[in-house]
C-alpha cells in the first residue's frame, strides 16, 4: 500500500505540471476523492493510473 500512495502522490505531482492554472489544494483533493471511490478493489496494480485519468478528466472540466 506505501508503494501505491507513493504513486498517488505522483500523480498529484504531474498533474500539477499539467494543470498550472489549478491551485495544488484542488489537484490534491480530485486525486484524493477519485483514490477513495477505488479504495474498496482487490487488486491495487493499476490503481493510480485510474486514479490520474478520472481526476485529470475532472480537472479538464
Amino acid at each position: 500500500m506505501d508503494d501505491e500512495l507513493k504513486a498517488v502522490e505522483m500523480v498529484v505531482d504531474r498533474l500539477a505540471e499539467r494543470f498550472p492554472h489549478v491551485p495544488r489544494p484542488s489537484i490534491e483533493q480530485a486525486v484524493r476523492e477519485e483514490h477513495k471511490a477505488l479504495d474498496g478493489g482487490r487488486i491495487r496494480d493499476y490503481v493510480p493510473v485510474l486514479v490520474e485519468h478520472a481526476a485529470k478528466a475532472r480537472l479538464s472540466r
